[in-house]
């Protein structure tokens, strides 16, 4: 990844930085009075006040005047390329349509798939912007993106390839996931397992080649595909040198979680029906469990996450946006940070580690982003808050004053 930073040195004096590394054992890993050293685009020292000498600084001074500073937001989960709305199936759903008609008439996520098939790499990357650039506007340095919404070899690679457009257009890092095995596509109606043979003998297997993708993904759902199904997509990934994660546990339980685990999966993702066995799964394992409160809250459901025993058990909580037309067309982060703490129980200080120091964990880049270390990369924003809960309690109100980016500061207008 060839990623713009700031050649000059940066000072970022008298700030109270929420590190959000558990070395510092205050909340938030708080330190009041310290300063960050920026150089070549990472974070060179983490300092006390009194030991900065701005005057003879070489480079340029920022006085936060006791601003608070916050890693880089990083949402880790996201469908956000894609074509066309489905604005009007969700009203028609409102009105007591069922999903079965709507189906029928050629809704659903095959709308979608129509949409996002019409539109060629560029039409596609231009359509997906405003949402990208409404996630950066609320701190969102770094992001995942999946495909799904092609199932065609040459619309997966294309979606992928619109989400390297994005991320070659702005100053933001782009994860790029595979999500092929996201729905059986018309094309192979009744023939999923015809399906999956595509995707692992041809487009996972291109995709790697191109690079084009840096992890893979599968729907493991009754309504998607069996364990069965996904450990194929598994084999196929690891045998190209691709990490895995999975959609689990979102609908029913299929013990998706576990499979995910046993492939040293980086995220097991949903997980609203995860049972005991999946929690120590991915205990034992190290894989994230990535929260999404977002589809939780658009789709009405009632079974919620098994978040005490996660945080009994000491595994990572991410949370992430989900961002996509059909279940969660969110793009917020701050919004899924609050649904985290309202719906599923969450801490402030919870969800603010679930968008920082764990996401980074479920995108592979936990030695290097989500925290205010000195080694870290130089993304971190600037806030006007008194304390580190407002970013998960006051939903919408302007509250970030910079974003950096690889040690380049930008102006929030």
């Amino acid at each position: 990844m060839n990623v713009p930073h700031s050649h000059r040195p940066s000072l970022w004096q008298n700030a109270r930085l929420a590190t959000m590394d558990p070395l510092h054992d205050a909340p938030y890993g708080a330190l009041e009075g310290h300063a960050l050293l920026l150089r070549d685009g990472h974070i060179e020292a983490v300092l006390p006040q009194a030991d900065v000498d701005a005057a003879a600084f070489d480079g340029e001074v920022f006085d936060l005047q006791g601003r608070w500073i916050t890693p880089g937001f990083i949402d880790c989960h996201t469908h956000l390329v894609y074509g066309g709305s489905r604005a009007a199936e969700w009203e028609k759903r409102l009105t007591g349509v069922p999903y079965q008609q709507i189906a029928a008439e050629g809704g659903g996520i095959v709308s979608t798939v129509r949409a996002t098939r019409w539109l060629d790499e560029e039409e596609l990357a231009l359509a997906s912007l405003p949402r990208l650039k409404a996630l950066m506007a609320e701190g969102v340095t770094t992001v995942e993106i999946k495909s799904g919404y092609g199932l065609t070899q040459a619309d997966e690679l294309k979606q992928l390839a619109a989400a390297r457009r994005l991320e070659a257009s702005l100053p933001v890092e782009v994860a790029t996931t595979l999500l092929a095995a996201h729905a059986v596509p018309p094309e192979y109606a009744g023939d999923a397992d015809g399906y999956v043979d595509l995707v692992v003998e041809s487009i996972l297997p291109v995709a790697a080649r191109a690079g084009l993708a840096e992890a893979v993904d599968v729907f493991c759902e009754s309504v998607g595909f069996t364990p069965a199904q996904t450990r194929r997509v598994f084999e196929a990934a690891r045998a190209h040198g691709l990490k895995v994660k999975g959609h689990v546990e979102q609908l029913s339980n299929l013990h998706g979680a576990e499979l995910v685990a046993e492939f040293g999966g980086l995220s097991a993702d949903h997980i609203e029906y995860l049972d005991d066995a999946g929690v120590e799964a991915l205990r034992r394992a190290g894989t994230v469990a990535v929260l999404l409160p977002g589809a939780f809250y658009f789709l009405r459901e009632t079974q919620k996450p098994p978040v005490d025993k996660l945080r009994a058990a000491g595994v990572p909580m991410a949370v992430s946006t989900d961002l996509n037309p059909g279940t969660s067309p969110f793009a917020s982060i701050r919004l899924a940070m609050n649904q985290a703490c309202v719906l599923f129980g969450l801490t402030p200080e919870e969800a603010l580690a679930g968008v920082t120091r764990h996401a980074a964990r479920a995108l592979g880049r936990g030695d290097t982003h989500g925290r205010l270390a000195a080694g870290c990369v130089a993304d971190l924003l600037v806030w006007d808050i008194a304390h580190p809960a407002e970013l998960a309690y006051s939903v919408g109100v302007p509250l970030l004053k910079r974003r950096v980016f690889r040690g380049a500061a930008q102006h929030i207008d």
